[in-house]
């Protein structure tokens, strides 16, 4: 069985500039970290050659990774054709610049996939997804898909359904949990063949959730400032919440994934102590 992969970050969450969030993320104790690269000071459009070689000098010099970066630009992902060109372009170049940080993998959300593959939003998102796909591929990457939106199944229908695996999965478990009530120890299985990136969140399911109402207009801000449950979940620290990660973990050794464990926090106030706790519940589980 395979060991347990490194474990991750969400440098963002610390809510500092960007190396501050960098010092934050070597100082409790993780391997790697992903990082938001959607405006600001890592949107692609504002980081030269220069400043990447030197934002890789110093991630490096902190003894980090980039295990992922996020080019998740919400309004229903890739749903609405209207979109999309501008969203591909950027998407495409938080690839470039991710694989320049050293890392083979962008996530994303791509919105609900629609349950009929008659629905005329499937073929949209077919060709978005085809086009990234084939990109990421042609350099080597990956887009990856978070989970959560739908479940596990109608996802690998989805993806079976595109022209290579260019586009893959980011698995959160919690995502599942708490939006579609899906099992995410079977998901792991359903989806073993694309699964490149994993986030480590734990959440209650407090009712039952319209995936629509979730990814379409709500930014992940939004989202986040629900913690009372009123949306019909909400987010935990990790073993709080819904997610066995027992069996989680085991099914992602089972089905031999060694990449990223990368923890995400996206409610509460004490950001850098609920990481901290992050890390040493990982490594409890790494430790057996």
């Amino acid at each position: 069985m395979a060991a347990l992969g490194k474990i991750g970050v969400i440098a963002d969450a610390f809510k500092l500039n960007l190396r501050d969030n960098l010092r934050k993320a070597q100082e409790v104790g993780a391997d790697g970290v992903q990082i938001w690269a959607t405006e600001g000071a890592m949107d692609p459009d504002n980081l030269n050659s220069e400043q990447r070689h030197e934002l890789k000098s110093f991630i490096q010099e902190l003894g980090l990774e980039v295990s992922a970066l996020c080019a998740d630009y919400g309004g229903h992902g890739f749903r609405k054709e209207a979109d999309n060109l501008w969203k591909i372009e950027k998407s495409k170049k938080v690839m470039t610049l991710a694989l320049e940080l050293g890392s083979p993998i962008v996530t994303t959300h791509i919105g609900v996939i629609p349950e009929q593959t008659s629905d005329p939003e499937y073929a949209i998102m077919q060709r978005a997804c085809n086009e990234l796909a084939s990109f990421a591929s042609d350099m080597g990457g990956y887009f990856a898909i978070e989970t959560g939106p739908e479940p596990a199944e109608r996802l690998k229908i989805f993806l079976d359904s595109l022209d290579n695996k260019g586009v893959a999965v980011n698995f959160d478990p919690a995502n599942m949990v708490m939006v579609t009530g899906d099992d995410p120890v079977q998901g792991v299985h359903t989806l073993r063949d694309y699964i490149v990136h994993t986030h480590v969140k734990d959440g209650i399911r407090t009712a039952e959730v319209n995936p629509y109402d979730v990814y379409g207009d709500l930014s992940h801000e939004q989202i986040a400032a629900f913690e009372d449950g009123s949306i019909g979940f909400r987010e935990v620290a990790l073993g709080e919440g819904q997610v066995d990660f027992a069996s989680y973990f085991e099914a992602l050794q089972a089905i031999g994934y060694t990449g990223y464990l990368t923890i995400e926090r996206e409610v509460g106030n004490q950001p850098e102590q609920d990481i901290r706790q992050a890390v040493e519940f990982i490594r409890r589980f790494k430790a057996k």
